[in-house]
């Protein structure tokens, strides 16, 4: 496996993209050009950088301060084999892991099968944001999502009852 992805940024140490002190890596590529989203930039399958994943990994090992990871974009789930390699690596040191995406939870669990890397992402983080940002459900206030169509998904818990089962937050 090519160890690289390709990202648009990376924020070291976030308070506002999932609980506790948090790594936030930002996916490079998205489909879903939703209106007004805040990232266009990361849109471009062929912009941002590509990083090494272990050095990555080994640069959150090393820092006492980070109770989580967060993938965020762009879509995560457009480089699913990636971001579900760094997710099982980070779970080893106990961290909690949090995604967002355009996509909804029942869109996933439909495609599974026929995307690459999207089971085993999935089955790899506790929370995920899903989807599209839409501009006319924007609120002042929403804690971790840009608009009030999207939810945040308990992921272990949902795959267990077959039914979505939201974060308490």
């Amino acid at each position: 496996m090519d160890k690289n992805i390709r990202l648009s940024g990376i924020a070291y140490e976030s308070l506002v993209n999932g609980p506790g002190i948090r790594r936030v890596f930002f996916s490079q590529g998205c489909l879903h050009n939703c209106k007004e989203c805040f990232n266009p930039d990361t849109h471009d399958f062929n912009g941002g950088e590509l990083r090494d994943m272990d050095e990555l990994i080994l640069d959150v090992k090393e820092n006492p301060m980070i109770k989580g990871i967060t993938f965020s974009g762009g879509d995560p789930f457009e480089q699913a084999d990636k971001f579900s390699y760094m997710a099982k690596e980070f779970k080893k040191f106990g961290l909690n892991i949090w995604s967002y995406t355009g996509y909804t939870f029942e869109y996933i669990l439909s495609h599974i099968e026929e995307r690459e890397g999207w089971k085993e992402l999935i089955n790899n983080i506790d929370a995920l944001v899903d989807g599209r940002f839409e501009i006319d459900k924007k609120e002042d206030g929403l804690r971790f999502r840009g608009s009030s169509n999207q939810r945040i998904i308990n992921v272990p818990e949902s795959l267990k009852e077959g039914k979505v089962i939201l974060v308490e937050i």
